[in-house]
C-alpha cells in the first residue's frame, strides 16, 4: 500500500492555470457537479500538460459521484468499461470522461451501479480482481482523492485542479518532479508495471513526447519485466502504440523502446532484422525522423501510413528476396506481409482493414516509380493514393531513391506543365477511355412454312 502524506496545495496565485485554457465541456462538467454537492476535480495528463505550458489532448475528471449516480445527473452520459467502470459525457464536439474516485477496499462491497435505490442490497459483484501473477483485471472499488490520487500510474499524473477554488493539489511528489522533468511510479514499480504491462509503454510515451528521464530505478524495474507486456490485451496495445508513434516523437519512442526490451518483446522478427545490419537500424531511424517532422508540419500520419514507415523496409526487402526466388513480385508481398500480420497479432491487435492498406501501400510504390506513369489520374482516386505518395517521399528523403518519380507527381499534382516528364506531351488531359461499341444483334427472321 502505497503510504500517504499530507497533500501540497498550490492557491491560485501560485500556479499559471486559467480556466480559459480548460475545454468548456470539462468545465460544465465540473460546475455540474459540484452544484449538485459532489467533490469535482481535474485530474491527471491535463493538469499536468496546462502546468508544462502544453495544450492538453483530453479533459479528464474525477469526482466522488458514482456512475450510476452520474448517468442520472447526465443525460448524454454512456458508461463504459468493465476493468475501469467510467462515464463517458457526449458533447457536440467531443467526450468528457469522467471517473469515480478509486482505493483499495474489500471485494465484496455492494456494487452502487447496481443498487440502484441506495439500500446496500445491489447485488454483489467481484469489483476487484486480479490474475495469478498480480495482473488488475476489475477495479471499481471507489474512495477518497488522495486514495485515488495515489492509485495512478506515474506522480506527475496524480495531480489535480479543484475547481472550488481553483487550486492545484498534489499528493505525492508530482510539482518537483515535473520541474526535474522525472517519470517517477507511485508505490513499488514491480508491483505497478505487474498490475497493468501498459504503464511501461506510458513511461516511454511520456519520457519521448516531454522530453522527461525516467526514474533510474523504475526504468530497471521496466527493463526486466518487458518481455511481460505480451500480457496486456491486444487492443490496448495497438492504441498505446498509435499512441506512441503517430504524435511527433516516434524517434526517441524507438530508443526506448529498443533498450528497453519493449520492441524485442512485441515484435522479436522486426526487432531482429533491424539489428542485422547497422544500415537497417539507421533507416528506420530516419523513416521515424520523418513522421515526426510530418506531424509537426501538421501533417499527422494515418495508422497505416505509421506501420508502414516503421515496417516497410523490412516488408520490401523480404519482399524482393522471395522476388529474386522466381515468386511474382505481388505473390512475394502478399507471402510477406501475411507472415508480418501473424507476427504483429500475436501480441498487438491490428484491425485487417489497416494491414490490408499497409500492404496496398507497399503494393503502390512500383506504380508511383515508373516513368512516366500509366493512366496518373486513375491512381490519383484511389483510396490509398494520398499515404502511398507520402510513403514514396519519405523513401526519397532517407534513401535518396525514386527522387525524379516524386519531382514529376508534385509537378503533375500542382498542374505544372513546365516539367511535364518529357515523354508525355504538355498540356495533354488524361486520354478517355474509348467505349466499346456494341454489336447490333440480327433481327430474327421467321419464315413462313410451305403450303
Amino acid at each position: 500500500m502505497v503510504k500517504t502524506m499530507q497533500p501540497l496545495i498550490i492557491s491560485r496565485k501560485g500556479h499559471s492555470i486559467s480556466r480559459k485554457q480548460v475545454n468548456p465541456n470539462a468545465l460544465r462538467t465540473l460546475y455540474r457537479l459540484r452544484d449538485y454537492g459532489f467533490i469535482a476535480y481535474l485530474v491527471g495528463g491535463c493538469v499536468r500538460d496546462l502546468l508544462l505550458k502544453r495544450t492538453p489532448t483530453d479533459f479528464d475528471v474525477a469526482t466522488n459521484a458514482t456512475p450510476a449516480q452520474i448517468k442520472r445527473l447526465f443525460r448524454n452520459c454512456r458508461l463504459v468499461g468493465r476493468r475501469f467502470r467510467l462515464a463517458h459525457l457526449h458533447f457536440k464536439d467531443d467526450i468528457i470522461e469522467v471517473s469515480t474516485f478509486r482505493a483499495a477496499a474489500p471485494a465484496d462491497e455492494v456494487d452502487p451501479d447496481t443498487d440502484t435505490e441506495g439500500t446496500g442490497l445491489g447485488k454483489k459483484l467481484p469489483r476487484h480482481l486480479t490474475d495469478d501473477e498480480g495482473m488488475v483485471l476489475r477495479d471499481n472499488i471507489f474512495g477518497t482523492p488522495e486514495e485515488d490520487a495515489l492509485r495512478r500510474d506515474f506522480t506527475i499524473n496524480a495531480l489535480a485542479y479543484n475547481i472550488v477554488d481553483f487550486s492545484v493539489i498534489d499528493y505525492s511528489t508530482g510539482l518537483s518532479d515535473l520541474e526535474e522533468r522525472i517519470i517517477r511510479l507511485i508505490g513499488d514499480p514491480f508491483v505497478r508495471f505487474t498490475e497493468d504491462p501498459v504503464r511501461m509503454l506510458r513511461a516511454i510515451r511520456f519520457a519521448a513526447s516531454h522530453n522527461f528521464v525516467i526514474e533510474p530505478v523504475t526504468w530497471e524495474t521496466l527493463c526486466v519485466l518487458s518481455p511481460n507486456i505480451f500480457r496486456a490485451a491486444p487492443a490496448r496495445l495497438y492504441e498505446e502504440l498509435l499512441k506512441l508513434f503517430q504524435f511527433g516523437s516516434a524517434r526517441p519512442v524507438l530508443s526506448l523502446m529498443d533498450g528497453s526490451g519493449l520492441l524485442a518483446a512485441l515484435f522479436p522478427r522486426f526487432s531482429q532484422w533491424m539489428h542485422e545490419k547497422s544500415n537497417h537500424l539507421t533507416l528506420v531511424q530516419t523513416n521515424l525522423e520523418c513522421l515526426d517532422d510530418l506531424y509537426h508540419s501538421g501533417m499527422p500520419s494515418s495508422p497505416a501510413l505509421f506501420l508502414a514507415v516503421l515496417f516497410g523496409p523490412s516488408l520490401e526487402e523480404e519482399t524482393l528476396v522471395r522476388h529474386r526466388d522466381g515468386i511474382p513480385r505481388q505473390q512475394a508481398l502478399d507471402n510477406a506481409s501475411a507472415i508480418f500480420r501473424d507476427e504483429f497479432c500475436k501480441t498487438v491487435c491490428m484491425p485487417a482493414r489497416v494491414g490490408d492498406r499497409l500492404r496496398r501501400i507497399i503494393a503502390f510504390q512500383p506504380s508511383l516509380h515508373r516513368m512516366p506513369p500509366r493512366r496518373p489520374a486513375v491512381l490519383v482516386n484511389r483510396p490509398e493514393f494520398a499515404d502511398a505518395l507520402a510513403y514514396l517521399r519519405i523513401s526519397a528523403v532517407t534513401r535518396g531513391e525514386h527522387r525524379p518519380a516524386l519531382e514529376w507527381w508534385d509537378a503533375f499534382l500542382s498542374n505544372v506543365p513546365s516539367v511535364v516528364c518529357p515523354e508525355q506531351p504538355n498540356n495533354v488531359a488524361p486520354a478517355k477511355r474509348r467505349r466499346k461499341r456494341r454489336r447490333r444483334r440480327p433481327h430474327s427472321v421467321q419464315v413462313a412454312a410451305p403450303p
